[in-house]
């Protein structure tokens, strides 16, 4: 089983690096690494190319954000697995692709996911929370649960079947994408109950207040463009929990 893993990047200097590094450490041996970037002019470029053909696929060109890079990835992809690492974002250890792997192989499911850390994105050692997924029910979507979207590996034909990100979303394309696959498009699943991705806090949807409210608002409209109609808890809680959860990663 080939594992294609996709990075999108955008003046990423600081941090590529260790996501480059994490993807090499893996032990599972066929993985094959894309890296989308955005016309980086920070350095990027010159760090991911100094890793030569360690990396399967480069291409560096202008995008519309961060979903448009993705959906360049997988296009680009040969593998019949697909995960996406953020630039700020790394495995756990070595044996996160293999325990994938190990696990789709043995439950026959469309896709899995796992948990994931935000870290300090200074001290990458030091933990700010933690996002346990737990198992997955259906009907938990309909009380504001998503899994942590750099843990989910999904089979090529979910992708080929059901569509790739919608660009237009800001910061939700990823909520949009899972709701989409796994409540009304009936993709299986199946939870790794541990620690895959660690992701430094302060991401695209977690970088302020501001970000969350608007997250909030696209979560509501994911519903509505697959011809579902926002639970209650989208609509009305959820932005309380978010505003909690941005107070605790302060």
């Amino acid at each position: 089983m080939k594992v294609s893993i996709i990075t999108a990047t955008r003046n990423s200097a600081a941090t590529v690096r260790d996501t480059i590094e994490c993807v090499l450490r893996q032990s599972y041996p066929n993985i094959e690494h894309v890296i989308v970037d955005g016309n980086s002019t920070d350095g990027t470029m010159e760090i991911v190319r100094s890793y030569g053909d360690q990396i399967s696929k480069v291409i560096s060109e202008p995008d519309r954000g961060i979903y448009d890079a993705m959906n360049k990835g997988i296009r680009l992809t040969t593998g019949d697995v697909i995960g996406i690492l953020n630039s700020d974002d790394f495995y756990n250890h070595s044996f996160v692709v293999e325990k994938v792997v190990d696990a789709l192989e043995r439950s026959g499911m469309d896709s899995v996911y796992g948990d994931l850390q935000y870290v300090d994105p200074v001290e990458i050692k030091r933990v700010v929370r933690n996002w346990r997924a737990g198992n997955f029910n259906r009907r938990r979507f309909l009380y504001g649960w998503m899994l942590p979207h750099p843990t989910f590996f999904v089979r090529r034909e979910v992708y080929e079947r059901l569509g790739l990100f919608h660009t237009h979303f800001s910061c939700a394309a990823d909520y949009e994408l899972m709701l989409r696959f796994l409540y009304k498009g009936g993709v299986t699943t199946s939870y790794i109950p541990e620690v895959l991705v660690r992701m430094r806090a302060g991401g695209v949807s977690n970088a302020s207040l501001w970000h969350r409210l608007v997250a909030n608002r696209e979560d509501r409209e994911a519903w509505r463009i697959n011809g579902l109609q926002p639970p209650f808890f989208t609509t009305w809680l959820k932005p309380i929990r978010k505003i909690s959860q941005f107070v605790n990663v302060m």
